[in-house]
Order: C-alpha cells, then sequence, then structure tokens
C-alpha cells in the first residue's frame, strides 16, 4: 500500500484546515444558522410604526433625481408623502416642529399636522372651541389636564381634548405626535368628554360584508362630531364597497402598503403616507406586500351636512 509523502500530508491538513475557517466564519455571519444575525437584533428592536417616523423616501433608482415626489394634490384629493413634508416651529409650543399636511386652504373643515417633539418641550393650546385629538407615533409624553391628572401616552395610544379645555402635553425626549383638530360643531348643548386610551385595548368591531379589522377610539354618540378609526388589512384584502360619500377623511398609513384609489387616480403609498379625502371622492384600497396595512383614520360624523 503506498504511503502518503509528507508534502501530501502538509497539503491535505492546509485544505482541512481551511475548510474549517470557512465553516466557522459562515456560522458566525449567520449563513448556515437560523441564529439572529444583528440585523435581526436591530429588526425586533424597531418600535411599532417605526417605518412612519423613518420612511422610504423614494426607489432607490429615484433618489438622487432631481425634484422627484409622490405628493399630489388636487381638487377632491391629496396625497402627501415624508419626502415633501415640511417642518417649522409650531405656533406657542416649545422646542417643538411641526408639519401642516391637511388644512381648511386645501378644502377640508379640519387640520392634520405631525409634531415632533424634542427634550424639554411643551404643547400649546388649539384655539377657541377647537377640539383636538392626538395619537402618539414615536416616543412617549405626558398629558396634564385642568385637575391637576397626568397621564403618560405611549406609542398606540391617543387622548382626546374637548374644545377649550385647558391641558398641556410635555416631553423630555423626541416624541412624534399624530394631531387632528377642528372647531366643534356643538348640537342641543351636548359636551364631550376628555378620553385617553390606547389602541390594543379598544374592541374589534362587525364590518359586514368587508374583510378588514376596524377599531373606533372615540364613541360613537352624538356627543362627537368626529371619529378616528383604526383600520387593519392583510396583505391581498381590500375594501368590498368601492365608496362615495359625504364624509371627509384624513389618513395616516401607519403600517404596510397598497394601492389607494381616489378619483380616477391610482396611486402606491406606504408607511408614513398622509392623504385627503373630500366629500363624494371615490375610493378604494387594497393591501399589498408580506406584512399587514394599518391606517389612522379621522371621519367626520354625527351631524346633518346642512349645518
Amino acid at each position: 500500500m503506498p504511503t502518503l509523502s509528507l508534502l501530501s500530508l502538509h497539503t491535505i491538513v492546509f485544505f482541512i484546515s481551511l475548510l474549517s475557517s470557512l465553516v466557522h466564519i459562515g456560522l458566525a455571519d449567520g449563513g448556515f444558522c437560523s441564529a439572529p444575525s444583528v440585523l435581526d437584533e436591530e429588526k425586533d428592536s424597531q418600535s411599532l410604526y417605526w417605518k412612519v417616523t423613518n420612511p422610504t423616501l423614494s426607489p432607490s433608482h429615484l433618489q438622487d433625481l432631481p425634484g422627484f415626489t409622490r405628493s399630489v394634490y388636487k381638487r377632491d384629493h391629496a396625497l402627501i408623502t415624508p419626502e415633501s413634508h415640511v417642518f417649522s416651529p409650531l405656533p406657542e409650543w416649545t422646542n417643538t416642529l411641526g408639519a401642516y399636511l391637511i388644512t381648511p386652504a386645501m378644502g377640508s373643515h379640519f387640520v392634520m399636522y405631525l409634531a415632533k417633539m424634542q427634550g424639554q418641550s411643551r404643547s400649546g393650546p388649539p384655539p377657541h372651541g377647537v377640539e383636538r385629538f392626538i395619537f402618539m407615533v414615536q416616543g412617549y409624553v405626558t398629558l396634564t389636564n385642568a385637575s391637576g391628572f397626568i397621564y403618560k401616552l405611549m406609542v398606540d395610544s391617543y387622548a382626546y381634548l374637548p374644545p377649550n379645555s385647558e391641558h398641556s402635553v410635555e416631553s423630555d425626549a423626541s416624541a412624534t405626535l399624530a394631531i387632528f383638530e377642528r372647531r366643534y360643531a356643538s348640537l342641543d348643548n351636548l359636551i364631550t368628554e376628555q378620553i385617553v386610551g390606547s389602541t390594543d385595548k379598544q374592541p374589534l368591531l362587525e364590518t359586514p360584508g368587508e374583510v378588514f379589522e376596524l377599531r373606533k377610539l372615540l364613541p360613537p354618540s352624538l356627543h362627537y362630531d368626529f371619529n378616528i378609526h383604526i383600520m387593519d388589512f392583510q396583505p391581498g384584502e381590500f375594501l368590498n364597497v368601492k365608496e362615495v360619500h359625504y364624509n371627509q377623511h384624513g389618513l395616516l398609513l401607519l403600517e404596510g402598503q397598497g394601492i389607494y384609489r381616489l378619483g380616477d387616480s391610482w396611486y402606491s403609498v406606504q408607511a408614513g403616507d398622509v392623504i385627503w379625502m373630500a366629500p363624494f371622492v371615490p375610493q378604494w384600497y387594497a393591501a399589498l406586500g408580506k406584512t399587514r396595512t394599518r391606517y389612522l383614520l379621522y371621519k367626520d360624523v354625527n351631524r346633518n351636512p346642512l349645518q
């Protein structure tokens, strides 16, 4: 039986050592096992609605294209995308930047804006007779009312403040709030009450003929002239009804992506996008991608259109 030469033995040992090193590198990089990589750990640590405050501004092949934006403004609808948000100091707020995304200047009867609070920041009051709804997108704040009660608002929690109710919102660190305001339409001397809640505490409601999941964040009683809906779609789900109605909408896409029809136009939308829908604009949505869609939806309710 022939014997191996010393050179051959060295060669074999070298290749075994090299193969062992490659396997070790593969395992360390997560290439041959299911252990989470650094990227997976970073993804897991991202907070809820992370894409709203860290949006994909545009497809990679268009990021360097001057003047590119997906934003659109028309007579009966608008799509306001993150790359065209303009932030400036909010009046009467301290250390806070705001981007007004829906205002009466475009035809709405309500205001929707994002407020980015920094360290040692404090809110200002809404105008007289104006009610306010706050939804937490990122970080946390403390809400103090006129009675001295203090509430901690975290991501996915919210607060409704009746018109002319004294309150303040404060933050020691960065926080992002989605805020809706409108002049209260009083009815038969009915008054509203302060509400503080969390999305996950609200029950799922029946949606006859539809497949999406619906939660309402305000009571449906006549006291309230608007409501805020949380709507969830799984990938591939869509609205059955092609809606045309007298109500106005203001929408913030919190998660996911899909296709929105507004009038005769079709728009690709994703987390971070804002949509205004005027009365009677045809509207329809389908969820695409691999994750659920969740959006926050303003809707005026409980009032006669002649008022």
